[in-house]
């Protein structure tokens, strides 16, 4: 028994571990799949228009009742101050909640279909030219699909 009152520490270092190896899955399984034309600064940069996108397909009531719960799921955990690597750390901070973001919005994609995001789309048309590149979409043809 006393051994154990002098092992407290292990627990909370076994679950920063744990949230490392999360965060770092996460980020390796976002680089992997990321095209190569769109960087970590292009989605910094995209990030107000994603937001607003989210807030716009959670909001739609023809989204499937899943996918708004995930969204809300998704707007809630980037509100929140508890993140798996801190915001005030540079750069790598605001990585998680993109990482995840994009994983998101992938799965919306594969639900909802390409057509939500260009529907609720709030920035430029370069802008969801990288969204779609990001999530892994062809580019529209000359017909807009």
């Amino acid at each position: 028994m006393g051994d154990m009152i002098g092992d407290w520490w292990l627990i909370p270092v076994g679950i920063a571990a744990a949230l490392g190896v999360i965060w770092l899955a996460l980020a390796i399984t976002l680089w992997l799949a990321k095209p190569d034309d769109v960087g970590i600064r292009d989605m910094l940069r995209l990030l107000p228009d994603v937001l607003r996108l989210l807030i716009r397909l959670a909001a739609d009531p023809e989204m499937p009742a899943g996918v708004r719960v995930g969204l809300v799921a998704l707007l809630a955990f980037i509100a929140s101050p508890i993140d798996l690597i801190p915001d005030v750390i540079p750069v790598i901070g605001f990585a998680d909640d993109v990482i995840i973001t994009a994983l998101v919005l992938r799965w919306v994609t594969r639900r909802a279909g390409p057509d939500a995001l260009a529907e609720h789309w709030p920035g430029t048309p370069d802008g969801l030219g990288a969204l779609r590149r990001l999530c892994g979409l062809p580019e529209p043809d000359a017909t807009g699909t």
